[in-house]
């Protein structure tokens, strides 16, 4: 038998995101009430500027008074979809102090503040679901907290942020540089009109911090996580891919380690093989690979932003906590009793593309060769290509530790026969 007193729910957030979330509310109320077992209303919406025409938002809910709205008694669950770390934290908190559960798209505040926020919903009883902060409508967090929960994941190795892999893959697919195929995701809409978050690696990165912490049950932080951007790769870059038979990605990867006694959180462009699943995830796409003992390899790809997608992770959070209320339970909070140290970067083993300008002339291949083998790189392969005087070298390396990379690329500067490290980028996904 449904309930017939609704479950109410104060929404925080009425951009791009949060007016879908209004509008599939009312839209399918009907379905929604079936699902959960109760009618679910929105008690109001909490906004900074009441004066914008919200279609399909009825002007009475509207409000600019986020603290009281969280506070009323007769808040059953708090939707925070406006970002950022305060007032969003703030706002939580104080949601979760009143007794409401607590659905969230922020991957920042999360990344930063992920263990407070987890201690706070369960001194207080509630629920925190954050399914939409990591890959927009694909499912990913549920499966590795509840589907996953009795294997053991190894690796975690993902496009999560859509902005990048568009323009990367308009480098690749027409051959245009980095300023045009950015300039072009921003009249898409693809990019902000201030991309830093997402070419810098900063938005993927607090989704790796996030996916780490789940994967491995231990706490990481987006200071965790070592970040590249997309910003310095080139053309050229794109070019040396494709002869390798590989395409550059912006990867987000979460490892444990060999030994099982650590784990690493990384984000930066790798080349990875056409031959993996992860190359063929084109334009604004996400995906994510996961590799665990008894489940082997799975894959999970979509949309992984916009207000549509990114709507429907929170709805189907939504209607997980309205259940939970209404069983008078909660679901899986934090699971951090591994206590794994994050190992920094340059203890990560991966394989190097090196690629240097050098003197075309007699001995510069063996005085190269000498640097690599004196740091402990082993070379897989070379190739050299010169002309009136000048040659440029480009070396593929066995799996070595970053730091004996970094040690060999600051010796190779100082050999008079090089005259510059045109680019460094790694290669995974073999």
């Amino acid at each position: 038998m449904m309930r017939t007193r609704p479950l109410k729910v104060a929404l925080l957030g009425c951009g791009v995101v949060g007016s879908e979330v209004a509008r599939i509310m009312t839209t399918h109320a009907d379905d929604l009430a079936a699902r959960v077992g109760a009618p679910v209303e929105l008690a109001g919406v909490a906004v900074r500027r009441p004066n914008r025409v919200r279609e399909g938002v009825p002007a009475h809910l509207i409000t600019t008074d986020a603290v009281e709205l969280v506070k009323r008694d007769d808040v059953d669950v708090v939707v925070e979809v406006i970002g950022g770390i305060e007032p969003a934290r703030g706002l939580i908190t104080t949601a979760m102090e009143h007794g409401a559960s607590v659905v969230s798209a922020n991957k920042a505040l999360l990344a930063e503040d992920g263990a407070a926020l987890h201690a706070a919903a369960v001194e207080h009883g509630v629920d925190l679901y954050y399914e939409a902060a990591v890959a927009g409508a694909i499912p990913l967090i549920r499966p590795l907290r509840e589907s996953l929960a009795g294997d053991k994941v190894n690796r975690v190795l993902g496009i999560v942020n859509g902005t990048t892999n568009f323009v990367l893959d308009r480098m690749d697919s027409t051959g245009a540089g980095y300023s045009d195929s950015l300039d072009e995701a921003t009249a898409l809409g693809y990019a902000e009109a201030d991309p830093t978050a997402d070419v810098e690696g900063f938005d993927a990165a607090a989704k790796a911090a996030i996916l780490a912490g789940i994967a491995f049950h231990t706490r990481v932080t987006a200071a965790d996580v070592h970040r590249e951007g997309i910003t310095e790769v080139t053309a050229a870059d794109i070019a040396s891919a494709k002869r390798m038979g590989c395409v550059v990605k912006l990867l987000a990867i979460c490892e444990r380690s060999a030994d099982g006694k650590s784990v690493t959180a990384r984000v930066h462009p790798a080349m990875i093989p056409l031959s993996h699943p992860l190359a063929s995830v084109r334009e604004a796409y996400n995906a994510v690979f996961v590799e665990a003992d008894a489940a082997g390899q799975l894959m999970f790809y979509g949309p992984g932003a916009g207000g549509a997608p990114t709507a429907s992770a929170v709805l189907g959070d939504l209607v997980a906590v309205c259940r939970n209320k209404l069983n008078g339970a909660t679901g899986p909070g934090e699971s951090a009793y591994t206590r794994l140290p994050v190992s920094p970067m340059g203890d990560v083993v991966t394989r190097y593309h090196v690629s240097l300008d050098v003197a075309d002339r007699a001995g510069v291949l063996a005085q190269v060769a000498a640097v690599f083998a004196e740091h402990g790189v082993s070379i897989d392969t070379v190739r050299q290509q010169g002309k009136d005087g000048e040659a440029s070298l480009v070396v593929v390396t066995h799996r070595a530790p970053d730091a004996a990379l970094s040690g060999t690329v600051e010796a190779l500067r100082k050999l008079e026969t090089v005259r510059g490290v045109a680019s460094i980028m790694r290669v995974e996904g073999e």
